[in-house]
């Protein structure tokens, strides 16, 4: 195996973690909608929580198929 083959592998994956915390933090910012998540009753917060949870698992099904 070459150097630039090595190297490309190492840039791949710190480039897939860098995106998913990206991906991540949008999510979170999108639930929140921007604001500190302390506002809204209780079933608005669970709502958010469940719409959260959904916005993730679609990331990671989004980021599996994108292997194939």
């Amino acid at each position: 195996m070459n150097l630039n083959r090595i190297i490309s592998l190492i840039l791949r994956q710190l480039l897939r973690r860098l995106i998913g915390k990206g991906v991540n933090a949008g999510i979170d910012m999108a639930a929140r909608r921007g604001g500190k998540g302390g506002k809204g009753s209780a079933e608005q917060r669970r709502s958010a929580g469940q719409t959260t949870r959904r916005a993730r698992q679609a990331a990671r099904l989004l980021r599996r198929f994108g292997r194939f």
